[in-house]
């Protein structure tokens, strides 16, 4: 029972922990929390419905579709609601999250309109495979889930580490000005960080069609809150700290149904962030500034 209920946990903190990942990214370059983040994740998931279960597609057309549409709204949402307030003369430090929650409000709405509010069947060919090891059952899926994830967040990490896109990127989350003076594009560099914030959400949104079966156009705020837990859990901007922090309320969230009151499952990302806020601000893996501790 243990060992199931820890799979699972890693399955969801797998998950929660690509989400995270878009956030981090974002944050880190652009100084911002972007609201519309978990939309994203939700049309993505929307994505993988029509591909699998309307137009009986096999799930990795789903995949491939889900990365274009994210892609393409990751880079209306860098253009349209972001771009035309960075730098601007009077603007102030919160127009661009009220911008992206605009954002949000109008994709969700989008969605009730297009899909409907209820939940929708997310139909795939792994779902009833299952292997017996002793006592323990493991589901393909959620070995495909884990394998997709852990594949994307070593991906991810070599490409910021070793490659010259990857170092631009932190060049540029470090010093915007001088970042410019060095020869990086920056506008570039920007753009390409929000879509691949938006790409990795949408992968995520498809995940978690494929590990419950159902999606709904309300999953979007959930998951976005839960994201926005998981960065201040495990450090503002910390790419290591998301993937950790993302396993880890995982596995809380999973103890919680199995062991206590599932009632209270959604309530565990929020009394996380006020445990962390009070305990460590910075996040488990963040570091202490000058400005902290004035």
């Amino acid at each position: 029972m243990f060992i199931e209920q820890l799979i699972n946990g890693i399955t969801l903190g797998s998950i929660y922990a690509i989400v995270a990942l878009g956030f981090t990214l974002v944050f880190g370059v652009l100084g911002i929390i972007n609201m519309a983040h978990g939309e994203i994740f939700m049309i993505g998931a929307f994505i993988g419905v029509l591909m699998t279960s309307v137009f009986g597609m096999p799930l990795w057309v789903a995949f491939i579709a889900a990365i274009a549409v994210t892609a393409l709204l990751g880079y209306m949402l860098e253009r349209i609601a972001l771009r035309p307030l960075r730098g601007k003369q009077g603007v102030s430090h919160l127009a661009p999250l009220i911008s992206t929650i605009g954002v949000s409000i109008v994709l969700e709405n989008l969605s009730h309109h297009i899909f409907g509010a209820g939940n929708q069947p997310f139909r795939n060919a792994f779902s009833e495979i299952q292997f017996q090891i002793g006592s323990i059952t493991i589901y393909l899926v959620q070995i495909i889930i884990f394998v997709i994830s852990v594949a994307l967040m070593i991906v991810l990490s070599y490409w910021l580490s070793k490659t010259k896109a990857g170092k631009a990127l932190r060049a540029t989350a470090e010093n915007l000005e001088t970042a410019s003076l060095l020869g990086v594009n920056t506008k570039r560099t920007i753009t390409t960080t929000v879509i691949i914030a938006s790409v990795l959400g949408g992968i995520a949104g498809i995940l978690v069609g494929m590990a419950f079966n159902s999606v709904n156009p309300q999953m979007g705020l959930s998951m976005g809150l839960k994201g926005l837990a998981i960065i201040i859990l495990g450090g503002m901007g910390n790419v290591k700290g998301a993937m950790a922090g993302g396993l880890l309320l995982g596995v809380a969230e999973t103890g919680i149904v199995a062991y206590g009151d599932s009632g209270y499952r959604d309530a565990v990302a929020f009394i996380t962030i006020i445990f962390i806020l009070l305990l460590r601000p910075q996040g488990i893996f963040g570091k202490k500034t000058a400005e902290a501790g004035r």
